[in-house]
């Protein structure tokens, strides 16, 4: 077991909409994470604007464990959205950030803690893609876009398995609702000279859940997003 001397406590949080299939698993993960390391730890879901039993879920998980918290949106408002409430929610000294769909598990944030001693951020790509062929080719695509526009050594921008000094996202102001938030995130750390590393991390199927985030209308607003966070950033 690896325990960084950053890991002096710990906020996991995840973005969760209509996912009542994973979020109890994911959880579940997020607590055993923080007991076994034996540090003072919050998990944080925040349900945005779901439709089915995941805030339920949720409620139940912090009736019998104070340290789970819901945060919830009263609509849909987007992936991007729901991660800077996720951040501007989170408390302690390091902050990790995953998705709700349990496509990597939670022990694999040991990968993370290798790296965070020497560094700001510990940004995490996945080794497979466990995803459609159309959808490892847009994210390709797009990660190739975003390093190309913001000057990012990245090569997974959309890799939602990321850990942060607490430090370095004090005062970022973050505006994407959209799938643009990675990018921005990192464009954003970059231009205030954080230090960014990298490490593979398994990534697996669905199983369970449907994705949302990238139909036709959230992604057409992605780009109106991106091309607008380029001519503030550059």
């Amino acid at each position: 077991m690896i325990k960084p001397k950053a890991l002096t406590s710990i906020s996991f949080f995840f973005p969760c909409y209509n996912e009542a299939e994973n979020v109890g698993s994911m959880i579940e993960q997020c607590v055993k994470v923080g007991e076994d390391y034996g540090v003072d730890y919050e998990v944080i879901v925040v349900d945005d604007g779901s439709r089915d039993q995941s805030a339920e879920i949720v409620k139940r998980w912090s009736a019998k464990n104070p340290r789970v918290r819901l945060v919830q949106h009263p609509q849909n408002c987007g992936y991007g959205a729901a991660l800077r409430t996720g951040i501007k929610s989170a408390t302690k000294e390091l902050v990790f950030l995953t998705d709700g769909d349990n496509q990597f598990h939670l022990a694999d944030i040991e990968k993370l803690f290798s790296k965070i001693d020497s560094c700001d951020v510990v940004a995490g790509y996945r080794i497979v893609r466990q995803d459609k062929i159309h959808r490892r080719l847009n994210g390709f695509l797009w990660t190739q876009l975003n390093k190309t526009l913001f000057g990012l050594k990245i090569r997974d921008v959309d890799c939602a398995f990321k850990l942060f000094r607490r430090k370095c996202l004090d005062g970022l102001e973050l505006e994407s609702n959209q799938l643009l938030i990675h990018a921005e995130i990192l464009a954003r750390l970059k231009k205030k000279g954080c230090k960014v590393e990298e490490i593979g991390i398994p990534h697996y199927p669905r199983t369970a859940g449907k994705a949302t985030a990238t139909q036709p209308i959230r992604i057409l607003k992605t780009f109106g997003e991106l091309f607008g966070l380029f001519w503030k950033i550059r």
